[in-house]
């Protein structure tokens, strides 16, 4: 398991430092906090790794794990990006939608990894 929790970590970062290159590239201003990889590395590990603890907690108490998590993990990443929309006057529209793209691809490279090293038991 934790294996798999650090592959997710590392190809989400990865993906991550991409889509904050070319953020940059496409205007972001070179000095917002949030597109610098020691911003976004850590909370890239601190979400993966919430993830899991809360993907393990479903899957342990929920009658329905799979249904759960189906509307779960969507909401989950809808609001853990809430707080970017604050961040609109430094990093310009380009560097807040990189942001969420960044949510984005953390939560589906997550949901993806959980369901390989975590699997859900479907029938309780």
């Amino acid at each position: 398991m934790a294996g798999g929790v650090l592959v997710a970590i590392v190809l989400s970062s990865l993906v991550n430092a991409v889509i904050a290159v070319l953020a940059h590239e496409m205007g972001a201003p070179e000095d917002f906090e949030p597109l610098k990889p020691s911003s976004y590395t850590f909370l890239t590990a601190l979400g993966v790794v919430l993830g899991a603890l809360g993907w393990g907690i479903v899957g342990k108490v929920s009658r329905n794990p799979e249904g759960l998590v189906r509307w779960l993990a969507p909401a989950v990443v809808v609001v853990s990006s809430v707080p970017d929309f604050f961040l609109v006057d430094e990093g310009e529209v380009t560097g807040v939608v990189a942001l969420l793209v960044m949510h984005a691809v953390v939560g589906l490279i997550a949901v993806m990894t959980y369901r390989k090293v975590l699997p859900l038991n479907s029938a309780r």
